[in-house]
């Protein structure tokens, strides 16, 4: 199948229905589906062999996603924060491509040669402009690209995962029910288009038939008053985003009410514990979901559900309550199996590489090819276990494994305990050299308000739960960790900085 039956089935159905919204403007399903025909057609006749998306959130997006299927071209929305030397580093590697972009953005950048590019209001001017015949185009096969995104580059270059129309369409159809929403219903879409989560954002909210309310830039103030003014029912945040919007609410003493908010759904990073109980706290109706996935599994693959936040939130019992900290139990559609380093699967509690199987799970760079093994199987590279009773937890990076003297050190381990800390607002364990073990532990550290702490009381604290080996040799308070766009840890940019200050 492809991509743009989601669009196609919604317009059918419910073309009058309000599709995205963005600021005062509006397109229905009916509009958007004419509007990606149109720019369809204009890019296929252009002999370009990417489309390419270099904005914020609009209206745009989703047309420029599915204008892209219309055309049988791949997908490519590209991360506006980088540096300009980036920018122009990504777009060398999609030439010849159609581009949509903020000129702001290309301020300084030399395009390459074969393309043609063009500012988001021309972009949605040209799509719309219905004097211009609309052909139906001829649909991509169900194994060509729709959507290539580049990864974050957080641990070298940016590699180009590449997702088929087939995986897109699978994680659709096992997870998303065809016009389920209601007319009132509304979700915000509040990352940003170049991450997997925008692109899911979009698919299931069409194929649900529910409308898009794009959130161009993010602060809690924003993300809050748009909530309440659209009456938004859905949302998806990133953990530091959830944080900054608890913060603006308790900083700022304000009127936090969603009555409209029905659920809340977060992932791309481990989520605070601090944090999500204080969003339980503020929104007591509101199901909250975890969500784990993957670029490389085109998007969600295992869930803790509205009833497990509140099985663990409310419970007594240490078994139960820690189940808020995991990420769930696989989604229907999908395997997820714990290895050792040998490539054995290992019993429920036993810490190994996470691995997944799935029609969803592409798994594939270009370039690269697929990383699948035989049988399908594809590591994830985040290492973790499964319980007695199917919750995964996650416990880190495989890249991120310290290794003391021989013995592997996970750093999850390390931070559930300093996290126990009363004093401990946000903690990251990382490796730094030692002349005598090769590496060993250290721990960055946010302090909780205007709690004292020593470097000695955290040791003890360590110790007194772990093995000594887990004892951080070096120790840093900071006023904030440093965290990407989506809210994961720049472990690499910490490792940097204790290795300098042994």
């Amino acid at each position: 199948m492809n991509v743009l039956m989601t669009l196609e089935m919604a317009a059918e159905c419910h073309p009058e229905r309000v599709a995205v919204t963005c600021g005062e403007r509006a397109i229905r399903y009916g509009e958007m589906l004419d509007a990606a025909r149109r720019s369809g057609a204009t890019i296929r006749a252009s002999g370009c062999r990417y489309v390419g998306f270099l904005d914020v959130n609009s209206i745009a997006a989703p047309v420029a996603l599915y204008a892209a299927a219309c055309a049988g071209l791949p997908y490519v929305p590209m991360n506006y924060r980088l540096t300009k030397p980036e920018i122009q580093a990504l777009l060398a590697r999609i030439a010849p491509a159609w581009l949509i972009a903020d000129p702001a953005l290309l301020e300084g950048v030399d395009i390459p040669a074969g393309f043609t590019v063009v500012d988001r209001e021309t972009f949605l001017r040209d799509s719309l402009d219905a004097s211009v015949q609309v052909d139906a185009p001829v649909p991509a096969e169900p194994d060509a690209v729709a959507v290539q995104l580049f990864t974050s580059g957080t641990t070298g270059a940016p590699k180009a995962a590449v997702l088929r129309h087939e995986n897109l369409m699978s994680y659709i159809l096992g997870t998303v029910e065809f016009g389920a929403a209601r007319p009132e219903d509304a979700t915000l879409v509040a990352v940003p288009p170049y991450h997997i989560a925008g692109i899911s954002a979009i698919l299931s909210s069409t194929y649900a038939c529910r409308r898009m309310v794009q959130l161009p830039n993010f602060d809690g103030k924003t993300w809050l008053d748009t909530c309440q003014q659209e009456k938004v029912t859905n949302a998806f945040v990133v953990p530091t985003m959830l944080a900054r919007v608890i913060e603006y609410v308790d900083g700022a003493g304000v009127d936090a009410a969603l009555p409209g908010l029905r659920a809340l759904a977060y992932g791309g990073g481990k989520m605070p514990a601090p944090v999500i109980e204080r969003a339980m706290q503020l929104w007591p109706k509101v199901d909250f979901t975890n969500a784990y996935g993957l670029t490389e599994t085109s998007s969600t693959i295992a869930l803790l559900d509205p009833e497990g936040h509140r099985e663990g939130f409310f419970s007594v019992d240490p078994e139960v309550r820690k189940r808020l900290h995991s990420v769930g139990r696989p989604i229907d559609t999908v395997e997820i199996e714990i290895r050792d380093g040998d490539g054995k699967a290992l019993p429920a509690g036993e810490v190994g590489d996470v691995f997944v199987r799935g029609g969803q799970v592409s798994g594939e760079y270009l370039g690269i090819g697929s990383l699948l093994d035989a049988d399908g199987w594809f590591p994830t590279r985040d290492r973790g276990y499964v319980d007695k009773y199917g919750f995964l937890y996650l416990d880190g990076r495989a890249d991120d494994v310290i290794v003391r003297g021989g013995e592997n050190i996970s750093p999850g381990e390390i931070e559930d305990v300093l996290r126990q800390h009363p004093a401990i607002a946000d903690v990251a364990v990382v490796s730094v050299p030692d002349t005598e073990w090769g590496e060993t532990v250290g721990a960055a550290v946010v302090i909780n308000g205007d709690a004292k702490v020593s470097e000695t009381e955290l040791r003890d604290w360590v110790r007194a739960r772990l093995r000594s080996s887990r004892v951080p040799a070096v120790i840093s308070f900071r006023q904030q960790l440093p965290y990407n766009e989506m809210g994961k840890i720049l472990r690499r940019v910490l490792r940097d900085e204790l290795s300098i200050s042994t």
